[in-house]
């Protein structure tokens, strides 16, 4: 669990705060979309709280590769085909790109496609119905398809990457989100594009890479890493080629916000294009010819969260702290070395459900004392499941000692408030504030883990207020609150 204490403000502060966040008219609370706390955007001041990122709970590989020389990947959320009645994903670096499950979990081979698709979703708002399935190809263009199956290139051109990408799309937001890899100043970083209607693309350039802060951190965390002996260890050590790059990452958007789950790579070593001892390694030519040109490196990847509100300026969550980080030696796991984050998660029910890529190793293998590459290994990799309470992000968590949470003021669209908030042992009540910090109601106690429950108001509710400005003040004891909206 990975905590921070936020700014400690005074009581008296905390009522002043509300009465000024009327200077803040862009804060609103719309009906139907949940408030998270990701940042201090919506919030005007806090006390005895503390901020806490939740790492989403694996529940271990659901996908693995049906041949032993290939490693299963995914960079695409998975589809609901309602007229199937089926679960489709569409993967990379099998034979058999697309499966299909009615579960989400239980996974087997679907239909030959009649190219190779690596990512897609499915517009179901597209009047046509022949491009209702929409897939790009990485440096080559886009397709669009009536049954997913059966593909047709459109005239758009490709957006450039230099080898990675990544894909998807909410019909909420109706914005297609492309991310690609392409050079930064510390190696890979994150390009974007953005479409809403899949023919015409706007290219954002460079929008997120990584920074001074993240080499310094990386430098800690590998040599941490290369002194921990349960954790899979890089199989080179070579300090003057660390560095932290991003690898892939995976952008969506959610309860109006987008959010980025960028996979950082933390090299630890590379093997030099002019390295002696490639020829006795048993490499295929294709292989071969690319590793001697290129060279390759070694390291470890680690996941984490990353917001924005303009897909072109990034915030870190929790202080650059690990939202998916790789499995101990021992467990049985995939992803004791390599993950490659999720693209976008699913809602089933009240959870989220994370598809992501977890490999053994990165690419070298270690034969004696002596540094050898090879192109396989068996059973290298699977597409794992992770899974994270709905909203479930971040909370703002109170102890024993109760602490407060004032939101910025907004005009109340009238409906239910609605929380999303753990009080099994302890509780959580809201006041409705007015401009000047007066309270306009107070709700009834609220006891139990509620995922998304209605605030009772003993007198006047909160919904009669309608069009005015208020503020929300949140008391929390022994309590985790994620989220709230009005419904």
């Amino acid at each position: 669990m990975n905590r921070r204490t936020l700014l400690l403000t005074p009581p008296a502060a905390l009522l002043a705060a509300s009465a000024g966040a009327a200077d803040s008219p862009e804060f609103v609370v719309a009906t139907g979309r949940r408030q998270l706390f990701l940042d201090d955007a919506g919030v005007a001041a806090q006390e005895r709280v503390t901020r806490t990122l939740h790492q989403p709970e694996k529940r271990g590989a659901v996908l693995r590769s049906p041949h032993p020389r290939q490693t299963v990947q995914t960079r695409t959320a998975p589809i609901w085909d309602p007229e199937l009645q089926k679960w489709r994903l569409y993967v990379l670096s099998v034979d058999q790109n697309l499966w299909e499950s009615p579960d989400g979990v239980n996974w087997a081979p679907g239909p030959v496609t009649n190219q190779r698709i690596d990512m897609a979703v499915r517009d179901a708002g597209d009047p046509d119905a022949q491009r209702r399935y929409k897939a790009p190809l990485t440096n080559t263009g886009f397709v669009v398809s009536p049954d997913g199956v059966h593909w047709t290139r459109t005239p758009t051109p490709a957006v450039p990457s230099s080898d990675e990408a990544n894909f998807s799309y909410d019909p909420r937001d109706g914005r297609f989100l492309h991310s690609v890899k392409r050079r930064g100043p510390f190696g890979r970083a994150l390009a974007l594009a953005t479409s809403r209607d899949f023919r015409t693309w706007e290219d954002y350039g460079l929008v997120f890479h990584t920074d001074e802060r993240d080499q310094e951190l990386g430098r800690r965390k590998i040599a941490a890493r290369l002194a921990n002996p349960g954790l899979q260890r890089p199989e080179l050590d070579v300090p003057a080629e660390y560095s932290v790059q991003v690898y892939n990452m995976g952008v969506f958007w959610y309860e109006g916000v987008y959010l980025g789950m960028p996979s950082l790579f933390h090299q630890s070593g590379r093997v030099t294009k002019d390295w002696p001892d490639f020829d006795r390694l048993g490499l295929s030519p294709a292989m071969l010819a690319e590793v001697r040109k290129y060279g390759d490196w070694t390291g470890y990847h680690e996941v984490q969260l990353v917001a924005s509100r303009d897909l072109k300026n990034w915030q870190r969550v929790a202080e650059r702290r690990p939202f998916l980080e790789n499995s101990p030696l021992g467990a049985g796991a995939y992803d004791i070395q390599t993950i490659i984050g999720p693209s976008a998660p699913i809602v089933r029910d009240q959870e989220l459900w994370f598809y992501y890529t977890g490999i053994k190793q990165y690419a070298l293998i270690r034969s004696g004392n002596t540094p050898g590459y090879a192109d396989y290994m068996p059973d290298k990799g699977a597409i794992c499941l992770a899974v994270l309470r709905r909203d479930g992000f971040v909370s703002l968590d109170a102890g024993e000692q109760a602490g407060q949470v004032v939101t910025k003021s907004f005009r109340c669209p009238g409906g239910r408030l609605h929380v999303n908030a753990d009080s099994a042992q302890g509780e959580v009540r809201v006041e409705a504030l007015d401009e000047a910090g007066k309270t306009l109601a107070t709700s009834a106690p609220l006891a139990g883990d509620h995922l998304w429950t209605a605030v009772r108001w003993p007198g006047e509710d909160v919904a009669a207020h309608r069009g005015r400005r208020i503020a929300l003040r949140f008391h929390l004891r022994r309590a985790r609150l994620y989220a709230y909206g009005v419904e």
